[in-house]
């Protein structure tokens, strides 16, 4: 079918070529085809009786979905390939069934809850199988004839159907096939004159008839229940049973004549009202006609599984619609044949969108819309076919204007998108959904408490409308369609839209809530994914709504940062192209990216984002600690050991929350400048704050000293599993492996196996890279340590870890040493006094020298623990130990 709108958008409708572009939605055709398949080998059963009342109903299958995202056109493909193979897309492919359908579709979003509206339904069926078959339903249409009579008495049921818009080419069969099936059980009952008498008369003659079991009777129009209802008051309770009989007709045609009516019903949600008095004629339609297939399409699940609306509707419950029942809980669609029934339609893929935009608008064999406005359109409709509609009008709108459109037009969203979603919600549900709109995610309570509602059960409705889509295992499991979120919050022309005072409002709402989420969960134990969650929407909140007030927020900062896992916060963001921050939200979310960032970026942006946000001004105290100690280690990563020491000692005085941090850093510091004794009396000042464990661990490695080295990392390990904290578990793994690679190479391969675990998911880079440079070290005496070395000094310097240089020249002398090559061990020393001019690492190139037993050319500075000589033969004792293990495995 054309696009009129779009045809009539131009003077010159020759100029382009416009087509309603349907998308394929395959899958769902493939779930229909597969339920009616299934539907015709159950009712062509021998055991099948549709007078059975009884037994559970499967005879119908179901498609919702939030408004424009395609229900009503997929039901009117459906019907179309039903009808006619030539109207099916190629790409669904062929029924495998014989039998006979007739496909019916009753679009119900003109109806409420009046009579009126289920005449039309009963009479729109009873019309399309007058086309069909071209003959009368006896027992229905005598019961119809009489209801007629009694309830629109003097007006002709021709004259009814064109005045109420059913006209079509069997307008005139109905009323014709009336008069047939009065004329066949009036002959049944050998009473010729009464064809034309009252239709009373008749129906109690047929009424009689079957009471005193007439044969003739019976066999024209004897279901069991005929009778019973022929002679109830024929008003609108009575028409809402009558499908009884049009069933049992149908069971009685001839082989040759059968045929299997496919009602499909869209827009199902227009019949719901608080009584759903609309949908309990439905359902008894649906009920009473087991052995016709019904398709239905609306926003909502159906519910009529659903054991508390009993008393609300005639059959409820999992027993009565086991295959309703199957997928209540189930939004997203199961495999054909799997028992379920209700199915959500997703939206489109972005393949798909390009497909429906490429096709919608044509000129001369291409698509009237760019690639690049195409692009454009996909990524802002989040795959919702009305907003590619809208967009569409759109493009024909600028065009008429004499401009081009560019991919900018489109950046928008449209308020009929909003209107669409708004219709049907409730003021109260309408509130809750402005207000999640500024959630990412969020789960009844969060919803309710940014609503600043009293009762979760506002929110429990809308979670339950497919405008909200639900992933049962997240944290957090219900989020709003991207589209209709953004079409919320854009909203500048709805009657009830919010003004920029109650946007403020509803995020301090939402902040709170967060906070209080964050506070309580902790008070029962330590959740890193709860923390992160809540920092990535609260900090998105603050930041958004310029929120003046950081609150829990600071705290929430001091816990991420405590654990070294670095999950990311927010996407990368170019410092040079955003504004400087100008609220302390900013400066705060700012302030935990560089941190979490610095592990995908050189060390030397980290520390000139770091130096923006301090020089901001913008960070309450110990925040502004936290930056001053973060921007300390990225120098001492950078070997700026002066500007890391004076950043270490500043947090160092002012003895806030990260001055044992900043203790051991100066620790640290001391140990690189190969002034052991200073390092070690700071150990025990440490503690666990400052990590003193590693801290031992590192200076005794240093010396060569093993044994002593692993049990103070397998302390600090164990101390970081009793404190929860995952990425400095991690970091005493990586530590340890490193010790024992010198001394061990077997066990150094399991131990670097459990760091690799352990790093895993942590985004801890140059713990990463410092294990490469173990499993070095653990294969020195090889013959491919060398090549690999340079390929790992690479990936060093793109992450702007200079220092790690050195201990890649550390395994290399090991490794040479080890090989005897003294000519690559001197270039090695020569490469490793370079790389320590500065005088940080200079034990490296002493180190060096021992493992070779070489004397050292030019005095060394470096202050150990013990006698220099006990630390050369150490080092001499490790190389000779590796000599010893080569020859033996060789």
């Amino acid at each position: 079918m054309a696009d009129l709108r779009a045809l009539f958008s131009s003077n010159d409708p020759s100029s382009f070529d416009v087509a309603e572009a349907f998308t394929d939605r395959h899958n769902q055709w493939v779930l229909v085809a597969a339920a009616l398949e299934e539907h015709l080998r159950r009712i062509a059963d021998r055991s099948f009786d549709v007078e059975d009342l009884e037994a559970p109903r499967s005879n119908v299958i179901v498609f919702h979905g939030v408004g424009g995202v395609g229900k009503s056109t997929l039901l009117r493909k459906i019907e179309a390939a039903l009808t006619a193979a030539e109207h099916r897309p190629e790409q669904w492919g062929a029924p495998t069934w014989t039998d006979q359908v007739l496909p019916i579709r009753i679009d119900l979003s003109r109806a409420a809850s009046t009579g009126s509206d289920f005449e039309r339904v009963i009479l729109t069926i009873r019309l399309a199988l007058a086309g069909a078959l071209g003959r009368p339903m006896p027992s229905f249409d005598v019961a119809l004839r009489h209801y007629w009579e009694h309830v629109h008495p003097g007006e002709p049921l021709d004259e009814y159907i064109r005045r109420s818009g059913l006209a079509g080419k069997f307008t005139e069969l109905l009323p014709q096939q009336l008069q047939a099936g009065a004329g066949e059980v009036a002959a049944a009952l050998a009473l010729p004159g009464m064809v034309g008498s009252a239709a009373g008369q008749l129906t109690s003659a047929l009424v009689n008839a079957l009471r005193e079991r007439h044969e003739r009777a019976q066999a024209l129009a004897g279901a069991t229940r005929t009778a019973a209802l022929l002679e109830a008051t024929p008003d609108l309770e009575a028409l809402s049973y009558y499908p009884h009989l049009l069933a049992w007709d149908l069971s009685r045609l001839p082989a040759k004549k059968r045929i299997v009516p496919v009602v499909l019903l869209d827009t199902f949600e227009d019949t719901a009202d608080r009584h759903r008095d609309f949908e309990r004629l439905l359902q008894r339609l649906v009920w009473l006609m087991p052995g016709t297939f019904f398709v239905i399409g609306g926003r909502s699940r159906l519910p009529w599984a659903d054991p508390a609306l009993h008393g609300q509707l005639d059959w409820t419950g999992p027993a009565a619609w086991p295959s309703l029942a199957a997928s209540l809980t189930v939004p997203q669609p199961r495999a054909a044949g799997s028992g379920a029934r209700q199915y959500l339609i997703g939206d489109l893929s972005p393949e798909d969108c390009e497909t429906h935009l490429s096709r919608r608008l044509v000129q001369d064999g291409q698509p009237l819309i760019g690639a690049d406005i195409r692009a454009a359109i996909t990524a802002r409709s989040h795959g919702l076919p009305l907003h590619l509609d809208l967009a569409v009008s759109r493009f024909l709108e600028i065009r008429r204007t004499g401009r081009t459109p560019t991919p900018a037009d489109f950046d928008c969203t449209f308020p009929a998108l909003l209107a669409r979603t708004l219709s049907d919600l409730t003021p109260e549900e309408r509130h809750l959904l402005r207000s999640v709109a500024l959630l990412d995610a969020f789960d009844l309570d969060l919803a309710t408490r940014t609503a600043g509602l009293a009762q979760q059960a506002p929110a429990r409705r809308l979670v339950d409308r497919p405008l909200v889509n639900e992933n049962p295992y997240a944290l957090w499991p219900y989020h709003l369609h991207r589209a209709i979120r953004s079409a919320v919050r854009d909203d500048d022309h709805s009657d009830d839209r919010w003004t920029p005072a109650d946007w403020t409002q509803a995020a301090n709402r939402a902040l709170a809530a967060l906070g209080d989420q964050w506070t309580h969960a902790t008070a029962l134990g330590p959740s890193r994914m709860l923390l992160v969650a809540c920092l990535r929407q609260g900090l998105r909140l603050a930041r958004e709504h310029r929120l003046a007030d950081l609150g829990w927020l600071a705290a929430a900062a001091h816990a991420y940062t405590d654990d070294s896992v670095w999950e990311p916060l927010s996407l990368p963001t170019d410092a040079s192209a955003d504004p400087a921050p100008d609220t302390p939200a900013d400066a705060l979310a700012e302030l935990l990216t560089a941190i979490a960032r610095r592990q995908h970026e050189h060390r030397q942006r980290t520390a000139d984002r770091l130096t923006a946000v301090l020089d901001s001004g913008l960070l309450p105290g110990e925040l502004a600690e936290m930056g001053l100690y973060y921007r300390a280690k990225a120098y001492k990563d950078l070997s700026q050991n002066q500007a890391a020491r004076a950043g270490m000692q500043q947090v160092v005085d002012s003895g806030g929350r990260y001055a044992p941090r900043a203790r051991r850093g100066l620790a640290n510091l001391a140990r690189l400048a190969g002034d052991f004794p200073t390092a070690l009396a700071a150990v025990p000042t440490l503690g666990w704050k400052g990590r003193h464990h590693r801290v031992h661990g590192d200076i005794l490695w240093s010396h060569a000293d093993t044994a002593a080295a692993v049990a103070a990392f397998e302390a600090g390990r164990t101390e970081a599993e009793q404190h929860g904290a995952a990425g400095e578990r991690a970091m005493m793994q990586v530590r340890l492996a490193l010790a024992v690679s010198f001394a061990d190479p077997d066990r150094a391969d399991d131990e670097l196996s459990l760091a690799h675990q352990l790093l895993d998911g942590l985004d801890q880079r140059s713990n990463t890279l410092l294990a490469q440079v173990v499993t070095l070290i653990k294969d020195a005496g090889t013959g491919d340590v060398t090549s690999r070395a340079q390929s790992l000094r690479t990936g060093i310097e793109a992450a702007g870890l200079p220092f790690l240089h050195r201990f890649v020249e550390l395994a290399l002398a090991f490794h040479h040493a080890v090989r005897g090559e003294d000519q690559d061990l001197a270039a090695t020393i020569d490469r490793l006094r370079a790389l320590t001019t500065t005088g940080d690492f200079a034990y490296f190139t002493d180190i060096a020298h021992y493992m070779a037993g070489l004397p050292l050319s030019e005095p060394s500075t470096t202050r150990w623990t013990v006698n220099e000589a006990d630390v050369r033969s150490a080092w001499r004792g490790l190389v000779r130990a590796r000599q010893e293990h080569l020859l033996a495995g060789s």
